[in-house]
């Protein structure tokens, strides 16, 4: 490997929007994420809908059929 071209390799603190910290090591100091493997529905078995900033209605506006007018 050429020296002097690869990032520093840093302790970093994951951040989840749940309020879970997970220590581990990365090019970045701190990443925040919006979901874990402790709040995501896959791994906690509960249903739960997962809506950021009204992405599903933007997307019904954006791409949702028109109703034909008689």
């Amino acid at each position: 490997m050429r020296a002097g071209i690869h990032p520093e390799y840093v302790e970093t603190t994951i951040t989840c929007a749940c309020g879970e910290v997970v220590h581990t090591r990365s090019t970045r100091p701190s990443l925040r994420v919006e979901i874990c493997s402790k709040c995501h529905p896959f791994f906690t078995g509960k249903q739960k809908l997962v809506d950021t900033a009204g992405r599903i209605e933007r997307f019904q506006r954006k791409y949702g059929r028109k109703k034909k007018e008689v």
